[in-house]
């Protein structure tokens, strides 16, 4: 499914020129007057298509970042760009702290805009591959023996075999096969590896 740009503005110039714009750049495009049209396409059918978020801060009601916040709270975590034509740094700092992945300051160039898109969508990418890692390395976890996972943690925590031996009350040999195990399991090829997907998985 190509992303769609979700363009949230009080102001219908903006809007307008601002979808123009974007579908020059060959990309779909979803306009909304204000946050609770974003909010009402969220909670019809299937919800808000994947893309990612472009925002102006002020607008009347809920603000852009009050907005984020709000997403946030229905599990909502399409990337932001938050666009502002009076930035200050208390501003870009909420806004960061909210999950904005830019912070744009009225008038900004095309290019920058677009750069900003661009980055957007990679990190949605990048977010989207994480949560299937992680959900992917939950389910290889919760198939696992209880004193695989013990093993697992006593791994994920960086202690050596004697050591996870001794916490478990086992033999270093013991542990050797349960971690051949995990391995296979796990469909490891590495220590490493394995600490990762356990790490993925929440230990």
């Amino acid at each position: 499914m190509e992303p769609v740009l979700h363009v949230v503005d009080d102001e219908e110039a903006v809007r307008r020129s601002l979808a123009m714009l974007l579908m020059a750049a060959d990309y779909n495009v979803e306009t909304y007057a204000d946050a609770a049209a974003l909010l009402g396409a969220a909670s019809r059918g299937t919800g808000l298509a994947p893309g990612c978020l472009i925002l102006d801060v002020r607008m009347p009601g809920m603000d852009g970042l009050s907005l984020m916040e709000e997403l946030s709270k229905r599990g909502i975590t399409h990337p932001a760009i938050v666009v502002t034509g009076h930035a200050d740094v208390p501003l870009a700092v909420r806004a960061m702290r909210v999950g904005a992945i830019d912070f744009l300051e009225k008038p900004y160039t095309e290019e920058r805009l677009l750069e900003a898109v661009k980055a957007a969508l990679a990190a949605g990418d990048e977010a989207t591959r994480r949560r299937s890692a992680e959900t992917r390395a939950t389910a290889q976890v919760t198939a696992l023996s209880p004193r695989e996972k013990e093993v697992l943690e006593c791994l994920v925590q960086g202690m050596a075999n004697k050591v996870v031996a001794h916490k478990l009350g086992i033999s270093p040999r013991t542990v050797e096969v349960h971690r051949a195990n995990l391995m296979d399991k796990l469909n490891a090829r590495s220590l490493p590896e394995l600490v990762r997907i356990g790490l993925a998985a929440g230990m």
